[in-house]
């Protein structure tokens, strides 16, 4: 399998869904709200996430919010944030517990 991926298959949301329900999706995912969800694509600037009771959302953990030496989840990783951020182009901004705790 290939070290990286965009996200695919059944549990990915339409294109045209994710931004017909943007205001729905900013109104259930405000700021600090903390989310989980599964690892569907992998890229090298982050990973993107299917976040569990929110499907027609997309959330992308960029590296910039990474801390050093730490490496992206897997593809099928389950993962934990908190959301900082509403993305122009419809995507819900992310930072990872696990990256948060390797600041502390």
């Amino acid at each position: 399998m290939d070290e990286y991926a965009w996200p695919s298959g059944p549990e990915v949301p339409a294109a045209d869904v994710v931004p017909a329900g943007w205001a729905a999706t900013v109104a259930a995912l405000p700021v600090g709200t903390p989310v989980t969800g599964e690892v569907i694509g992998r890229q090298p600037f982050g990973v993107f996430i299917r976040i569990d009771g929110v499907p027609n959302a997309i959330a992308l953990a960029e590296i910039t919010s990474m801390p050093q030496g730490m490496d992206l989840p897997a593809l099928g990783a389950f993962v934990e944030g908190e959301v900082f951020w509403h993305a122009h182009n419809h995507q819900v901004r992310v930072r990872l517990d696990e990256w948060r705790a390797a600041d502390e």
